[in-house]
């Protein structure tokens, strides 16, 4: 398997070029934490980690440039030297699969359209994408917005580029709005509640001025609902307050059990992985579906994402069909993953409008390695 590497942008593009001309396939890759999702293919690797680096770090603006090779720990490391963030708290896949944490490199993140537990209240990895940098499948430079919050006169193509799986274009570059971190935060948990009961509670809290930052459900016989809480002193005192005129006593717990969630360490590393995006309403139903079939799960953001290690395809699909929502199978055996694909069944019009798209960015199908044949985006 070929391994290109390219150095520089125009090295980028030249190279994407030259695969067209020689009709190569081409696998965006950064850190390889995410290799394991979609069906096995066999393409050229196009290394994007030599495109790593701080472009420009405007630390009063709140505003992050950075090559998209550029390590998710590196980027993670700086922003907490000066005190910020990125707001949308990124899902680390490394361990799902085996590899490394912080293995990922951030342009892997922002194509996969990663967030992890704070996106309940902060939204998701493409709401904080100002502009990108990019190659498209003609081996054109491509770009979209730009370095401030308010540049958009036309399609919000940063938005079309998070969550595209590198089937529109290769990132070179990206601009992200980061956030200040919060001056200190406290995990309450409330202990021995089922689904209805975790559900309604997280509803609750979020509906309220608690303002929970995060809100996560861990069934089982020790299960927990955990709330985390940001912000100084006063206010999570404050807070806290109202949590126990809502609640009763509550109990404190270390925030380590985010970075569970962050690995999803809670559930097995083996089995097929399922990601269920649906309306937290329908957490119980879907909590009561998976218990049935004898599946550990997990519910993340109030309910409306849940985890689950399940080997029956058609019933993932289905339960996620009755709940209006989409199930992403993120890791099986490789035989699975050529038999299932990786993103939801959609509508034919859907279908139809990504085909266009795609075709726009990447009309010879140079980053078309069968990866997602046949599948539809289910950010």
């Amino acid at each position: 398997m070929a391994v290109l590497a390219p150095a520089s942008l125009d090295e980028l593009a030249m190279m994407v070029r030259e695969a067209l001309a020689s009709e190569t396939k081409l696998e965006i890759r950064g850190g390889g934490s995410k290799a394991g999702v979609g069906a096995p293919r066999d393409a050229a690797i196009l290394d994007m980690r030599g495109l790593s680096g701080i472009v420009d770090y405007d630390r009063a603006e709140l505003v992050l440039t950075l090559g998209a090779g550029t390590p998710l720990a590196q980027v993670q490391a700086l922003l907490a030297e000066n005190g910020q963030m990125l707001a949308f708290e990124p899902f680390d896949h490394g361990p799902v699969f085996g590899a490394p944490p912080g293995a990922a490199t951030i342009g892997g993140v922002v194509a996969g359209a990663i967030s992890g537990s704070r996106r309940l209240s902060a939204g998701a990895a493409r709401d904080h994408l100002l502009g990108f940098t990019a190659v498209s499948g003609r081996g054109e430079i491509v770009s979209g917005g730009g370095k401030v919050v308010k540049n958009v006169t036309g399609f919000d193509l940063p938005k079309l580029m998070a969550g595209s799986w590198g089937r529109l274009g290769a990132l070179a570059e990206i601009s992200l709005k980061v956030l200040p971190a919060p001056a200190a935060t406290r995990t309450c948990v409330l202990r021995g509640q089922d689904a209805p009961m975790a559900a309604a509670a997280m509803a609750r809290a979020l509906g309220s001025a608690i303002a929970p930052a995060a809100a996560a459900y861990l069934p089982g016989a020790a299960a927990q609902t955990v709330l985390r809480i940001e912000g100084f002193g006063p206010s999570l005192d404050a807070r806290w307050s109202m949590l126990e005129a809502m609640f009763g006593p509550v109990e404190a717990a270390p925030d380590a059990v985010w970075d569970g969630l962050r690995t999803l360490a809670p559930l097995p590393r083996e089995g097929a992985l399922w990601r269920l995006s649906v309306p937290a309403r329908h957490m119980p139903a879907i909590g009561n579906a998976l218990e049935t079939a004898g599946a550990p799960w997990l519910a993340d953001w109030g309910g409306a994402l849940v985890w689950t290690v399940l080997d029956d395809p058609a019933l993932a699909r289905r339960i996620a069909d009755e709940a209006g929502g989409h199930a992403m199978l993120f890791r099986a055996d490789p035989a699975v993953r050529s038999a299932v694909p990786a993103f939801h069944p959609q509508p034919a019009v859907n279908a139809a409008l990504e085909a266009r798209v795609i075709g726009a960015f990447d009309p010879l199908g140079v980053f078309a390695t069968g990866r997602f044949q046949g599948d539809v985006d289910a950010h």
